[in-house]
């Protein structure tokens, strides 16, 4: 059985299927919570905290989606293409659960049908952030140069926010392309330098980059922010000079990714 089984929760007789339009009681405190878990990094503590928005409201879209999201960033692709299904099944029309979907398949390597989700997702609002993050996302498992486009339109509709800007280096970054997840990580830590995320994917990037002092003063930066993170303190002990078989396994790795 997955881990992931008891996500899922009965509608009851008042559920009628359709998206909600004002919060149930309750259902604010643990949304904002959920999308803070996800912004710091916790995907874990973010799949449950939608969870518990659920539980509140059965019809939240966006709790839908930001389930399929952290399972897709947990690298849990089949379980978020099974749960982006179940929702789709009750918000066939939802933009963000098809590009959540889109992103899902396009990771499992089924890039056609990705790809005809990533449009539908653009048909019914194209206009979101997201749906064209996930589009780029789609673009990249194709290794198809469109990808640059998609992330410029979704940071022209977020110009100011730095979640774009970071959820654009993580992309890159999964997808293997470090120096531009470096950029987008810079970006994001430009616009919110008191925010620990962005810091933290700048000191991953770097580091896959074997730049390590650079990398040390990211994390430094991140603990500072943060100082029981435990990731930012696993950084700092990563970031140490290395030897010389791991210099020039970086110098090769930039080499190939330049």
């Amino acid at each position: 059985m997955s881990r992931f089984g008891k996500l899922e929760f009965e509608t009851g007789p008042d559920s009628s299927g359709q998206q909600s339009l004002r919060p149930a009681a309750g259902e604010t405190h643990w949304s904002s919570e959920a999308e803070r878990a996800f912004c710091l990094g916790d995907f874990e503590l973010a799949l449950r905290l939608f969870a518990r928005v659920l539980e509140h409201n059965p019809t939240s879209v966006l709790a839908w989606a930001g389930q399929v999201r952290s399972l897709i960033e947990l690298g849990e692709f089949r379980e978020a293409r099974l749960w982006a299904d179940k929702a789709l099944e009750r918000f066939p029309q939802a933009p963000e659960l098809l590009a959540a979907k889109a992103v899902a398949l396009g990771r499992l390597g089924d890039h056609d049908n990705a790809i005809a989700f990533s449009d539908a997702s653009i048909e019914e609002r194209g206009d979101s952030a997201y749906v064209w993050l996930a589009r780029g996302d789609v673009f990249l498992s194709r290794r198809e140069k469109q990808a640059d486009h998609c992330f410029e339109r979704a940071r022209s509709v977020l110009p100011s926010d730095w979640t774009c800007a970071w959820l654009t280096g993580r992309i890159r970054r999964f997808h293997g392309q470090f120096a531009k997840a470096l950029q987008s990580a810079r970006d994001a830590c430009s616009l919110a330098p008191g925010e620990i995320s962005p810091w933290l994917l700048a000191g991953d990037c770097q580091l896959l980059l074997s730049f390590h002092d650079e990398a040390r003063v990211s994390f430094t930066q991140a603990w500072q922010i943060q100082p029981d993170s435990l990731a930012a303190s696993d950084g700092l002990r990563r970031s140490e000079r290395p030897g010389f078989f791991v210099r020039c396994t970086g110098v090769f790795r930039r080499f190939l990714r330049s």
